[in-house]
């Protein structure tokens, strides 16, 4: 089967196929596929879910005992697989090819890999994965679509905006979808419900000179205190609001938390917060959850002390004895 991405969430309302495969140019599309199956699945009770990245030498063994393994935990699972290259060679292509053979009825195969090209989509691995479930072609979004696409994001929230408004928004973030994604999660925090107008989105997304909250969550993610406080004080100074700072704070915090790292869209964050699974013990990763949970209600006026000390301590508090 092949769906187009915009038919995905249609699909899996009517049914949960054995294995999607997400191929194509456009990240943030890409991960929202990948997630919506994701979420599908959970629905449908698989609530165990194993991650395989094949890199150089990897032994395609692995993939068939991990699709072939009865869970110990849960009756249903998620199978991860994730190709970069795209690229599985002749040992992966012939481990795919017979699952795809003799499917494990209790688990669910995703594959993520980039756009593949004609003799990639020919090959029979492929067209197994098509024939047992579904294809899903993420293409990029063109120009002229941006505006429609950015109404509807902004509608999800209970907000909409002028054509004129739509352009500025798609002529800003220059056809970047993670982009586009941020800016309209910005505007969700810092404007209200209803109609967006011109000085409300200007003053919401006004470009930031030097300072971005998503440097200062890579940094707090990488154990890179003074770089954080840094980006801290710079955001302060240059007028960033707190509210943002802190959705993408503690965006990152969940995720690591959670260990989730797919919900992150920006790439050089999410790429952090898988590195902070492996750097920050979990009881050290609560703490913060509720130092964040602590400062939102300080932001909001209803909690006590200052939000800019309440950053610098957060992450102070993080990354203080973490490899200890």
């Amino acid at each position: 089967m092949q769906l187009r991405s915009s038919e995905l969430s249609p699909q899996l309302a009517k049914s949960l196929l054995p294995a999607y495969v997400i191929h194509g140019d456009e990240p943030l599309l890409a991960l929202e596929a990948a997630d919506a199956v994701r979420a599908a699945a959970r629905r449908k009770g698989f609530s165990e879910r194993q991650v395989i990245e094949p890199g150089r030498g990897f032994d395609w063994s692995e993939f068939s005992h991990a699709a072939a393994a009865m869970s110990l935990f849960a009756e249903k699972k998620i199978v991860e697989l994730r190709m970069p290259n795209g690229k599985p060679g002749t040992q992966g292509g012939a481990a795919i090819a017979a699952y795809c053979e003799n499917p494990n009825p209790d688990q669910l195969l995703l594959v993520t890999l980039p756009r593949l090209d004609r003799t990639g989509q020919g090959s029979a691995w492929f067209n197994g994965l098509a024939r047992l479930g579904a294809i899903v072609d993420v293409w990029p979004l063109d120009r002229a679509r941006l505006p429609a696409w950015i109404a509807e994001r902004l509608a999800r929230q209970k907000q909409r905006a002028p054509r004129e408004v739509l352009e500025f928004l798609a002529e800003r973030v220059e056809g970047n979808l993670l982009a586009a994604h941020q800016e309209i999660q910005k505007l969700a925090l810092l404007a209200p419900e209803g109609e967006l107008t011109m000085d409300i989105v200007e003053d919401a997304v006004a470009s930031v000179a030097r300072y971005d909250p998503y440097d200062a969550a890579e940094a707090l993610m990488s154990g890179d205190i003074a770089r954080y406080v840094r980006v801290i004080e710079g955001l302060r100074g240059e007028g960033e609001a707190p509210t943002f700072i802190l959705f993408v704070l503690a965006g990152a915090l969940f995720a690591l938390h959670d260990g989730s790292a797919e919900r992150i869209f920006n790439r050089n964050l999410k790429r952090a917060v898988e590195a902070g699974m492996r750097r920050f013990p979990p009881k050290k990763v609560a703490r913060a959850v509720a130092e964040a949970a602590a400062l939102d209600r300080t932001i909001k006026g209803v909690g006590e002390g200052e939000p800019w000390l309440g950053f610098i301590r957060l992450g102070l508090n993080l990354v203080d004895g973490a490899k200890g």
